[in-house]
């Protein structure tokens, strides 16, 4: 369960917020929602690929930290193993919400830093404190509040990318065949990655465009972090054989 409120320095002055890692705190995730400007970052630890929304048929990044539902491999001892922290893992349990503001008979919308009272991270006796004594920000606070800016035009900015690879029909579907070292087989499937033939076949004005716009760095980006796959493997290998210890 979720309880989003609009946060608030009268009501929630003595809230504070957990940020180490662990399962309890819901960081048992397998994949997270990611953007371009984003990709330099988590290219270096785990894979990027595409996924589609079953409910709306759109399209998002993601950073895969594993190879099935609820199993994240870089969080072991509840611990997140020194990897970078994708930001839609790091902003928990903060949101923006949209609130209606009308200033001089205009209404406007404003984007407005929300909390999710449920999550076990939110408590009054441990943590990152959300307020200063006298009910000012504190600076964790203005670091989410930053942090929360960046996601959303992160994500607006991923909308038009996945666009630009739907247009030009650089999404292609895979399915990744794995074998453990204990001779177990299984199947990644749901995910989409980059058509490499159709990347290299695009027109010189396109790949232009691409650039220009930063897209074709990410694009890159996104080939090159599959390589990351091995890492989830040794990875995965290392789990089972200390399950079997």
């Amino acid at each position: 369960m979720s309880k989003h409120v609009l946060l608030n320095s009268v009501e929630h002055l003595d809230l504070k917020v957990i940020t180490s890692r662990g399962a309890e705190f819901g960081d048992n995730v397998w994949f997270t929602p990611t953007f371009p400007q984003e990709f330099r970052s988590v290219q270096a630890h785990y894979p990027i690929f595409f996924h589609k929304d079953a409910a709306t048929g759109q399209f998002f990044s993601v950073a895969v930290f594993g190879f099935t539902h609820q199993e994240n491999l870089f969080l072991q001892d509840n611990n997140w193993q020194g990897y970078y922290l994708p930001l839609t893992v790091r902003r928990h349990p903060f949101l923006i919400g949209k609130q209606a503001v009308v200033e001089d008979g205009v209404e406007h919308i404003q984007h407005m830093i929300h909390l999710d009272l449920d999550s076990p991270r939110v408590n009054k006796e441990q943590g990152e404190a959300l307020f200063l004594p006298l009910g000012g920000s504190s600076p964790y606070l203005d670091d989410v509040s930053a942090m929360l800016q960046t996601i959303h035009q992160g994500l607006q900015d991923n909308t038009a990318f996945i666009d630009l690879l739907l247009q030009h029909k650089l999404l292609e579907s895979f399915t990744l065949d794995i074998q453990l070292d204990d001779g177990s087989k299984h199947q990644m499937m749901g995910f989409y990655t980059i058509n490499e033939d159709s990347l290299a076949a695009l027109p010189a004005e396109v790949l232009a465009q691409l650039h220009n716009q930063g897209y074709l760095e990410a694009i890159y980006m996104a080939i090159a972090s599959q390589s990351n796959i091995r890492s989830l493997l040794r990875l995965k290998n290392q789990l089972n054989a200390s399950t079997v210890a």
